[in-house]
């Protein structure tokens, strides 16, 4: 066995596979892949194969579908068995709301270029004439959809990545990974060391082992997965025309025909299980194509339900059971990117249909790790989006939700109760008795809106029954003033004599050069692309304060930590949970604040953009005058356990102006107004500063930053896309991203977020388009639920386009 390499790749299932095709594919041969047994023997071996293009997650159906449109051409590239069947797939909608997500996704489907159709139930039986369509009210058909054979599809790729001159080891067991001094990586198997540059976790079931050796840990709850294959059926026997893989909520499965036989899948909503769960969920290092005892009793009343709609299979004998582990992560998107606080250790693992994603996950990873950043947006699938979360109950209870959800739509607005309560605030029980309704970002409970009348939102695509609600938080803010829970900032000290050098060095804007200057930066990659956005306070000479996104909290820290630069006197301190944010804004807040300090919050002394420490309600306070609404306002930062006493303090200062309790579907509208742009949405690793109209943050006369060249190289060449702000002319269904623009019926944009303005009365949204389409006044149409609505072009904000509020 080789004794170096630039890339090793633990595992050789589906996802390890994809990678190291697609690495080599790129030029990275020196890539040396090693799996413990023979190719497949993990989950891939004994899947049904599945590959559905219908997925409503724009950077999810990117994924799927450049695996569709790879593996039909995978046998001819590699000459190695795929066994590609074309058959097309059909979802059924039950009920209005299905619908209205069907008409969703065919939106997506424009952007991504896949086809499909919505079907009347009488147009379903003309794709499957043997399905009983009772309580079928629609059905979507993705015509590019079909199954393969999982090992010939995985050794396909293997061979592929073969024939680029990339190397396999199989039947050779990782033991550790130890970090070299030189920041290399030795791989210790039991057949001798490998010295690399860069290591990958892509070892399915036995990821979380795998990530322990170096000390980190990954998000997977490996769980038991059901499917069984009948005897021929006669009615496949004498017919040519293979039927489609149907997908049916009824009774949450999928069903199709497997050559002359039909073959059902079964994701029970009750009764889940874990795999291995007599060894807390590890597998056994020697398993090897491990199957587990089949549990008819679980898995039966969902398989009389597919009997109901397939009636032709009712009298047919079972051939076989499969019962195989399958890994799941809390929200059913992969891990793709890299591990926390280590360099050059990557994880590509924690797919649950690893066999429609193993091609476009080894794609847009392989782009990452050799280019520097992908052609998607991965902040959804960077492993580091779950921030640090990984207690075992935890995880298994968002698994476990997570797989038996597997057919339900999760609507927008819906909140699942599963690990809920994790990351809290010290306000939380204060909050809920004061009617919060609670989501979650990062583990953290966050308010969302404030049921003052004991009201549950009537969740779905349109305005929601809490509207008018939302419209009231958002009048107290702009009329009155509104107080907002925002402790999920992630929140960082940087400090140290090299602390201002080093972040003018690491983000694009510069610092403050005046103590309480606060700046507004970004984090960018080598090539320019958005890494990250801040917002760094000076709050004195060697101690600066960074507040970014609640999901980011890793991301950046990893980005800050790991470009200290050797001998440079520099400390990124994570204070994230031990601090709480309270946002004051609105016309009345300097008067609400007045009566609890004695510090002077005039314009004179206390000015815009700009941060003290000061004492409040007999509290030393970190006072930022910023925030996220576009009012005049301070974000009031402090530590966690003193949080309560002044929200008390600052709700009965507040009561005569009239103080409202706000929450984050008010925050949305109010920065909408302002056409604030937001991290994962507006700004990310697909695009540039120059991309997103943020030239106004970059410092280009400084010496040297980080993504510098990349970012005026990109200036030179002018934007490929642009970011837009629009009016939408929306009654009811405004836009939530994602959604095609379209001009004369031609895909020129997708959105990246929306809502409504309630101030302004306008439904607002961002857009990346082509540059043809930015001028302020042109119009073009957003697709939302498959309805074309104008949309008008914005020069400046809906709302304060002179930024006099936040001055005042």
């Amino acid at each position: 066995m080789q004794s170096h390499a630039r890339v090793v790749i633990v595992g050789g299932g589906m996802m390890g596979a994809g990678l190291l095709y697609h690495l080599a594919e790129e030029g990275w041969t020196d890539c040396l892949l090693l799996e413990k047994a023979e190719l497949t023997s993990g989950s891939t071996w004994h899947a049904a194969g599945q590959c559905p293009s219908f997925i409503a997650d724009y950077n999810m159906a990117k994924i799927h579908n450049y695996g569709i449109g790879l593996y039909p051409k995978l046998e001819e590239l590699t000459g190695q068995y795929v066994s590609w069947h074309g058959c097309g797939g059909i979802r059924f909608a039950l009920n209005e709301t299905e619908l209205e997500w069907f008409r969703h996704v065919q939106g997506v489907s424009k952007l991504i270029g896949f086809e499909m159709h919505i079907l009347s139930p009488s147009e379903i039986k003309t794709y499957n004439p043997h399905v009983d369509i009772t309580g079928v009210l629609a059905g979507a058909l993705t015509i590019g959809d079909g199954h393969v054979d999982p090992a010939g599809c995985c050794n396909a790729l293997a061979a592929g990545a073969r024939k680029f001159g990339a190397k396999i080891e199989r039947f050779t067991r990782v033991e550790d990974i130890q970090p070299v001094t030189t920041g290399e990586w030795d791989v210790i198997t039991d057949k001798g060391t490998v010295r690399c540059q860069h290591v990958v976790n892509a070892a399915g079931c036995y990821a979380r082992q795998i990530s322990q050796m170096v000390g980190t840990d990954v998000p997977i709850t490996n769980m038991e997965h059901h499917y069984l294959v009948t005897e021929p059926i006669q009615e496949f026997l004498q017919s040519d025309v293979e039927m489609p893989v149907m997908r049916d909520p009824y009774m949450s499965a999928y069903y199709r025909q497997e050559q002359k036989s039909a073959l059902i899948g079964i994701y029970e909503t009750a009764g889940t299980k874990q795999a291995w769960d007599h060894r807390g969920g590890w597998p056994d290092w020697d398993s090897e194509s491990e199957l587990f005892e089949p549990d008819l009793d679980r898995i039966l009343p969902f398989v009389e339900k597919v009997l109901e709609r397939m009636p032709i299979w009712s009298e047919a004998g079972i051939k076989r059971i499969v019962n195989g582990a399958i890994p799941h992560t809390p929200d059913a998107n992969p891990l793709l990117g890299p591990a926390m606080g280590v360099k050059n250790f990557w994880h590509c693992c924690g797919s649950s249909v690893g066999i429609a994603q193993g091609a476009g996950c080894g794609k847009y990873l392989a782009q990452w790790m050799i280019h520097g950043d992908a052609e998607i947006n991965m902040a959804g699938l960077d492993p580091r989006r779950f921030c640090g979360m990984i207690d075992d109950k935890w995880l298994t209870s968002k698994s476990f939700e997570d797989y038996s959800h597997m057919y339900k739509l999760h609507l927008p607005g819906e909140e699942r109760p599963a690990g809920r309560g994790q990351r809290k605030s010290s306000l939380y029980d204060k909050l809920k008795s004061r009617g919060a309704v609670y989501t979650e970002a990062a583990s953290w409970e966050r308010p969302k809106w404030f049921s003052l009348d004991g009201r549950d939102e009537e969740i779905g695509f349109g305005r929601t029954n809490v509207h008018g609600v939302v419209a009231a938080e958002c009048a107290a803010v702009r009329e009155r003033v509104g107080l907002v829970d925002l402790s999920s900032f992630a929140k960082f000290d940087i400090v140290g004599r090299d602390a201002e050098a080093y972040l003018n060095r690491v983000t694009a804007n510069r610092m403050a050069k005046k103590t309480g200057g606060i700046a507004l930066t970004h984090l960018l990659g080598d090539n320019g692309r958005i890494h990250g956005e801040m917002t760094i306070t000076r709050l004195a000479d060697g101690h600066f304060y960074g507040l970014s996104g609640a999901t980011a909290q890793h991301r950046d820290l990893d980005h800050l930590r790991l470009q200290i630069s050797p001998g440079e006197q520099v400390e990124v301190n994570d204070i994230t949970d031990q601090w709480g944010v309270l946002v004051v804004a609105g016309p009345k807040s300097r008067e609400t604040l007045a009566s609890l300090t004695s510090a002077d919050l005039g314009n004179d002394h206390f000015r815009w953009l700009s941060g003290q420490e000061i004492q409040l309600a007999g509290r030393s306070v970190r006072a930022l005058r910023v925030n996220y609404v576009g009012e005049l306002g301070w974000e009031l930062h402090l530590p966690m356990e003193d949080l309560p006493a002044l929200y008390e303090a600052v709700c009965k200062a507040g009561q005569p102006f009239g103080l409202a309790d706000v929450g984050s579907y008010a925050v949305n509208s109010l920065r909408l107004e302002k056409a604030y742009k937001g991290w994962g949405a507006e700004l990310t690793n697909e695009i540039t500063l120059i991309e997103a109209n943020m030239e106004r943050f970059i410092k280009f006369d400084k010496e040297a930053f980080t993504g510098r060249a990349a970012t005026i190289k990109s200036q030179q060449q002018g934007a490929a896309t642009s970011l837009v702000y629009c009016e939408l002319d929306a009654d009811h269904h405004d836009a939530h991203g994602g959604e095609a623009v379209l001009k004369d019926g031609a895909v020129i944009g997708v959105t990246t977020s929306g809502g409504y303005g309630h101030h302004t009365q306008k439904s607002l949204l961002f857009a990346y388009v082509t540059p043809a389409h930015t001028k302020p006044g042109m119009t073009f149409h957003v697709d939302i639920l498959d309805i074309p609505i104008r949309a008008t072009v914005l020069a400046a904000p809906a709302f304060d386009p002179q930024n006099l509020r936040l001055r005042q």
